[in-house]
């Protein structure tokens, strides 16, 4: 139930709503706050503020943020925009959550509304001498943070929206959800070893992406009635109202109504992927962006380059996980849950790739030498998949290459000519 709450405050702190609204309610409980200090022992020991002072400060901020606030709006649209355009739809999510822009789009805003409630409080009195003098540094502060944020801002957002920074920022997200995978690929359960043969299918009444499993909820739910559930799909996955979403054992016919309701209620289902807790979403999003850098229209095959390079990384995260030989924590042990299978990430990573740059022997050299590299890794399932799909990617430019020369020197980067 906390992770629960926790993923839904993380949906809600995405929005780009969600800052500037939190930072207009700080500014103006600032705005309020100063108050406070009326009456008590500093207006002993505080210079008076004349109020043309303060006044002047905050009529600069009320004038220039709002502008200010319009023009960053159009900046960040702006970039969304591009980045939507030139990588792919599926980065605008990753883009639109930057902290450089949403920070700077609430300090400007926020510090429009306080400048409007500080201004409308000072002309019906409602501040004292201390209060005066409060008010006066709170606005000073906010001005040297305007400033400050405006200038990590310009500098932030002259590469928001840009190609190479939308690439490291999917990568960058992409890492943390497979280090994740990597760490629990089996969400704290137990993996599946011997497949239910009987007990009771729970059927799905959503259709779409499952984006967030509930384990400690269904564990609550197997321990009470004293079952065992057997997931049978990951976030991530595609479902309809006819899926089995779940099996459990025993088989209580009385009770599957209200098991089926729960289950239902713990796999939460959305119309798109989310990346948080997607592992293969990352690599589908990175090769989206090589596949549109490989069309006849864009003809860019250094991109297409950097992402097979974002994609070596990424599987040598499985390297570091070897090395470093992390125990692999049970806490939800009434739960089996599948594997995702290897072959399914090297799908979503390379196969676009291979298809869309068969011709380009730039392009097919650098992905046979990440192959080569994946090998390296002594895991056996990545070297059987790095061996296979060096095989497939030879075979699909073999179909489109025309020049002898391009496809020898192609044969001897093989993993399988060696």
């Amino acid at each position: 139930m906390k992770k629960t709450l926790f993923i839904y405050l993380h949906r809600m702190r995405e929005q780009l709503w969600f800052r500037p609204l939190l930072f207009c309610l700080v500014s103006v409980g600032g705005a309020l706050f100063a108050h406070q200090a009326d009456g008590t022992k500093l207006d002993d020991l505080v210079p008076g503020i004349k109020l043309e002072s303060i006044e002047g400060l905050l009529d600069t901020l009320s004038s220039s943020m709002l502008v200010i606030s319009i023009f960053a709006v159009a900046s960040m649209l702006s970039a969304y925009s591009a980045a939507s355009n030139t990588a792919t739809p599926r980065s605008f999510k990753i883009v639109v959550t930057d902290d450089v822009s949403q920070n700077a789009l609430s300090v400007f805003i926020g510090s429009f509304i306080f400048s409007i409630v500080a201004t409308v409080a000072l002309d019906i009195g409602y501040y004292g001498k201390s209060g005066r003098f409060i008010l006066f540094l709170f606005t000073l502060s906010l001005f040297a943070l305007v400033i400050l944020t405006f200038l990590k801002w310009v500098d932030g957002i002259s590469s928001l929206g840009r190609l190479e920074h939308t690439i490291s920022q999917v990568e960058s997200v992409a890492a943390k959800s497979l280090s994740t995978y990597i760490k629990q690929p089996f969400l704290n359960g137990l993996p599946i070893t011997n497949p239910l043969q009987v007990g009771q299918s729970v059927i799905s009444k959503s259709v779409g992406y499952v984006q967030h499993v509930d384990m400690a909820t269904l564990q609550g739910l197997a321990k009470e009635k004293g079952l065992k559930i057997q997931l049978n799909c990951l976030p991530g996955d595609f479902i309809h109202q006819n899926f089995a979403i779940a099996s459990i054992t025993p088989d209580e016919k009385a009770n599957l109504e209200e098991i089926t309701e729960k289950i239902n209620g713990s796999i939460h289902i959305g119309a798109t992927r989310l990346f948080d807790e997607d592992p293969r979403f990352g690599f589908i999003a990175l090769s989206e962006i090589a596949s549109r850098a490989l069309s006849s229209g864009i003809n860019d095959p250094g991109t297409a380059i950097q992402i097979i390079g974002s994609h070596e990384r990424l599987f040598f995260l499985w390297n570091e996980a070897i090395e470093n030989k992390e125990e692999k924590t049970v806490l939800y042990d009434c739960i089996s849950v599948p594997k995702i299978s290897m072959a399914d990430f090297f799908d979503d990573a390379f196969r676009p790739i291979s298809r869309d740059g068969a011709d380009i022997i730039e392009v097919m050299l650098r992905l046979q030498k990440v192959f080569k590299s994946i090998e390296t890794i002594p895991d056996k399932e990545l070297k059987q998949m790095a061996f296979q799909y060096s095989k497939e990617a030879f075979h699909r430019a073999e179909e489109a290459m025309k020049f002898k020369p391009d496809l020898d020197l192609l044969k001897k980067e093989c993993l399988f000519y060696h």
